[in-house]
């Protein structure tokens, strides 16, 4: 049964039932299902007893399956609060997403969802009565909002609309859905949309910081074009796919296989940024998304993985110990330190040199000259690591960020730096590589060249990570 209304009841019965749910650590609905299943079960027996049949059960009024056998199965329930935008309508097919894998879900719509979709598709598709009033008589009578809030084991907010992300920010609780996401004590997934300008706003932005520092988790957005004609950038809703991979990723049970479970993985990822004085450094392009879909990739397969990460704007992989530096001698202590460990994949763009004497105040433009620059080099943190005599990770793998010559110029760096494999790209402009979701690699080792198709940053992150494993349980055999 999807829901079940208790009405005229005396205040004693009710009494006694909101002390057996409370004993019993059930809502009120769930306590009275529970009577009714024992009393139902109860006649059979008896029937049975009396030499009667059983009474036939109508089987459109049964309740419906429980999905089995998917990556969610083992009692995972996720409460999806659906904000108001355009891509609401995305959220039912994500809603159909986590039911074929297993998940129980249910749902909660804010008054703007309803402009878009209704109550009765997202119930319908979930299986159970959608949410909407802060104020329901009949939920609210033993606090219902506290029960959604706590009935689960991951809050998703997709769309999660500016206004959802400002009242969070804020602390609001002025209706059902933030109502809730104040009261859970349960890890909170929030998938962004909006319009790319609400998405660069400076007050975006501040409340984005602030969610992440208090640990909410980031799934998109993307970019692309908008619903609105003419417009196009950063605000598209993550696909319904990508956030059920990540609710999988979040929950513990992603792709059903650990395959790298017991082993240590240590990832390096994004630029470094060398000072040239206060304000100004040495960098590059690169935006981390390689590295972090890597960490992401192996802690899903059960690894223990620590991210040593250079300045990103990326919230930090779920399940992945992250470490931040600034510079190339940071991340090198901080690899240093997290060592021993199983595998090295070294896909940071590490700056080749800084400046050798940093200034502690702002160089200021003078006429008859520019500054000149004195350079050193910086260290090699792949080739300290391969190269190492005791302590190496059994696997190296080093990437190459390359503009003409890819594979000449990846075989060069394999045996230079002394690593096992390299994952060697095109980082030209017109790639679209740096900075972009698509990656397009060649895997060189002292095999051979593999050359991989074009695919998102995150399957190439998954198929490295199997490579990983493979390469892994052949050594070990």
């Amino acid at each position: 049964m999807a829901s079940l209304t208790i009405r005229k009841l005396d205040d004693a019965l009710k009494q006694r039932l909101r002390l057996r749910a409370a004993q019993n650590g059930r809502s009120m609905e769930d306590e009275a299902r529970t009577i009714l299943r024992s009393a139902a079960a109860g006649a059979d027996v008896r029937a049975e007893a009396a030499g009667k049949p059983r009474a036939r059960r109508n089987a459109a009024a049964q309740p419906a399956p429980t999905p089995s056998g998917g990556p969610l199965a083992d009692a995972k329930r996720v409460l999806l609060i659906i904000g108001g935008g355009i891509a609401a309508y995305k959220s039912l097919d994500l809603v159909r997403r986590l039911k074929e894998r297993g998940a129980t879900v249910r749902c909660v719509l804010t008054r703007a969802a309803q402009e878009f979709i209704t109550p009765l598709a997202a119930g319908a598709l979930a299986g159970s009565r959608a949410f909407t009033d802060l104020f329901d008589a009949t939920t609210e009578l033993d606090v219902g909002h506290i029960r959604l809030a706590r009935e689960t084991d991951l809050v998703v907010v997709a769309p999660a609309t500016a206004d959802l992300l400002a009242k969070m920010a804020g602390g609001h609780a002025d209706d059902l859905a933030s109502a809730v996401l104040l009261a859970t004590d349960r890890p909170v997934l929030i998938a962004p949309a909006m319009n790319p300008h609400m998405w660069q706003h400076a007050a975006t932005r501040r409340n984005l910081a602030h969610l992440v520092a208090d640990g909410i988790a980031v799934v998109g957005p993307n970019a692309g074009e908008m619903a609105e004609a003419g417009e196009a950038g950063t605000g598209r809703m993550a696909e319904p796919l990508e956030i059920a991979a990540v609710v999988e990723q979040f929950l513990g049970t992603a792709g059903g296989e650990r395959t790298l479970a017991g082993k240590r993985v240590i990832v390096t990822s994004g630029p470094t940024h060398e000072p040239i004085d206060p304000v100004r450094y040495i960098a590059n392009r690169s935006s981390g998304k390689q590295g972090h879909a890597i960490a992401a990739a192996a802690a899903a397969a059960g690894a223990e993985v620590t991210l040593v990460s250079g300045p990103v704007n990326l919230p930090d992989p779920i399940g992945v110990k992250t470490i931040k530096v600034e510079t190339a001698q940071d991340m090198l202590a901080a690899v240093s330190k997290a060592l021993p460990a199983d595998v090295g994949v070294f896909a940071a763009a590490v700056a080749d040199w800084r400046v050798d004497k940093p200034t502690a105040r702002k160089i200021k433009k003078q006429d008859g000259g520019t500054p000149k620059l004195g350079l050193i080099e910086n260290p090699d943190i792949l080739a300290s690591v391969a190269r190492k005599a005791t302590g190496r990770p059994r696997l190296v793998i080093g990437f190459a960020a390359e503009t003409d010559r890819i594979i000449e110029h990846a075989r060069e760096k394999l045996a230079r730096k002394g690593c096992d494999w390299i994952v060697a790209n095109d980082v030209s402009p017109a790639s679209g590589v740096m900075g972009g979701d698509r990656n397009t690699v060649q895997l060189v080792t002292e095999h051979g060249v593999e050359s991989w198709p074009p695919q998102s940053k995150d399957e190439v992150a998954r198929a490295l990570v199997a490579r990983i494993a493979a390469a892994l349980a052949g050594a070990s055999r």
